[in-house]
């Protein structure tokens, strides 16, 4: 199990035109979107290269065995030319690359990595053990290549090392008011659960924690929510974030049912609860979050997050 994250890594400034090493840590990606995601980046006036198995596909669902996945993702790490490190898209799959990253080589040549959905347990294990910033944002063949599918703003401030503000224009709404600083931290809520009781525990205790999915039912969330405090994950949190929680709705269904679940499932927790972010699993403009920075959350009328640490030099 982890334990409280290290102090956090700072990372090189990331120059115009630099170079983004695009993986595929978990499942394959329909090739059509790799290449509109390849030539959105461009567009951006990145160099974006793709890692020798990214678009391997299989064993099963993943894009490759797990030998070539991690190969990719180290050599993506260790490319003197590479300055980004981004994920094609999640899937399922990087788990299986937990007990064979090899954190002494990442630690070495750190780097912003840009994923979220199942790479959320990589993201956190290599935030917690060494520090590494994980960059909870937009990737290739799920959100570069569609048209709406980036938030600008939020990614390029986050590549450039300065402070930024997320909001209501970002989906953010009030469940419970109140005020909270701590460090960011969290992800995908199924991942974080499925970590419970493993060697990569997520240290979420005391953080102010960001949570989302997709296409999890009211009750699902519920019960995902109850494991996570069951197991002393909500012990000392300052504050929760949901994102959009897309397609988290069932059938016939009131249509607050998940606000109400939520605000249920959390009973007692005397901190501030927003919900709505477009982070992660969204349906539009993809808004990054740095985990393991500071930030400042205000859940009132018009609910606000600060993100207030640089995590790449400017």
């Amino acid at each position: 199990m982890t334990t409280e994250s290290k102090p956090l890594m700072s990372l090189g400034p990331i120059g115009a035109g630099a170079s983004i090493s695009v993986i595929s840590p978990a499942s394959f990606a329909i090739p059509e979107r790799v290449a509109g995601g390849m030539e959105r980046l461009n567009q951006l006036g990145f160099s974006p290269r793709i890692g020798a198995n990214t678009q391997s596909r299989g064993p099963l669902f993943f894009a490759g065995s797990p030998e070539q996945r991690l190969a990719d993702l180290q050599a993506a790490f260790t490319d003197p030319e590479t300055s980004v490190v981004a994920a094609v898209r999640g899937g399922y799959g990087s788990n299986y690359l937990l007990d064979r990253v090899d954190l002494a080589l990442i630690e070495k040549h750190p780097k912003p990595f840009f994923a979220y959905s199942d790479m959320t347990g990589l993201q956190l294990y290599l935030l917690d053990q060494l520090g590494l910033p994980a960059f909870h944002g937009p990737m290739v063949a799920a959100d570069f290549y569609r048209e709406d599918g980036v938030h600008l703003d939020s990614f390029h401030a986050a590549l450039a090392g300065k402070p930024y503000s997320v909001g209501s224009a970002e989906g953010l709404r009030t469940l419970r008011s109140g005020t909270a600083l701590g460090t960011l931290y969290g992800g995908c809520l199924s991942i974080l659960v499925a970590l419970i009781g493993t060697r990569w525990e997520p240290a979420t205790e005391n953080k102010l924690l960001f949570i989302e999915d997709v296409g999890a039912k009211p009750y699902q969330i519920d019960r995902m929510l109850w494991q996570l405090r069951a197991a002393g994950k909500l012990s000392g949190v300052r504050g929760i974030i949901f994102g959009e929680m897309l397609d988290c709705t069932s059938p016939g269904a009131p249509e607050n049912l998940l606000e109400d679940a939520i605000l249920s499932a959390l009973d007692g927790l005397n901190i501030p609860i927003v919900i709505g972010l477009r982070s992660g699993h969204v349906s539009r403009q993809n808004v990054t979050l740095i985990f393991g920075i500071e930030a400042e959350l205000d859940a009132g009328t018009a609910a606000r997050i600060d993100l207030l640490q640089p995590a790449v030099k400017p």
